[in-house]
């Protein structure tokens, strides 16, 4: 989930940024792009590397659920890693991060998105660029927590073997 790609080529492969660290993971082999997919987006970069792209747009327009049965049937049963950047978000909704950028996704839609991917075999996650200095009224740290809380459930249901539980 984020409102970029991080898939910014970099031509020094010593240096590792937020707008390019998914770059690089690619052409090292970490992520296997057929069963990855960037949630959010709504910056635009030349090559997606072969990473499925549903953008704000089709949130918007198809709904959370939709958009979170499509990433679990690419994801398949491989083991998948989830991470949220917070800027995935609209700003309305996450103001403290260092890249906002308007269109995002709700609070609401980003808590449908993530309990609709129950069953998906989940073995790690994070929560990134909250920036709490830019958010005096804490909303986003707010945001953050419930997303981690929701990846957790999402973890601990999969590690008891309960992937069909609802978690709504």
């Amino acid at each position: 989930m984020d409102a970029h790609t991080d898939t910014w080529p970099d031509d020094d492969p010593s240096r590792i940024d937020h707008g390019t660290f998914c770059y690089t993971a690619v052409r090292e082999g970490l992520i296997d792009t057929d069963r990855s997919a960037h949630v959010g987006i709504r910056t635009v970069v030349e090559d997606n590397l072969g990473i499925a792209i549903h953008d704000a747009r089709e949130v918007h327009a198809t709904g959370a659920e939709a958009v979170a049965r499509a990433v679990r049937e690419r994801a398949g049963d491989a083991p998948a890693y989830l991470s949220f950047d917070i800027d995935g978000l609209d700003p309305a909704f996450a103001p403290g991060t260092g890249t906002p950028v308007c269109g995002g996704l709700s609070s609401a839609q980003a808590a449908v998105f993530l309990r609709e991917l129950a069953g998906i075999n989940l073995v790690g996650g994070d929560v990134v660029e909250v920036s709490p200095p830019f958010d005096p009224a804490g909303i986003t740290a707010i945001a953050g927590a419930h997303v981690l809380f929701d990846q957790i459930c999402l973890w601990g249901w999969m590690r008891r073997g309960n992937a069909a539980v609802d978690i709504s």
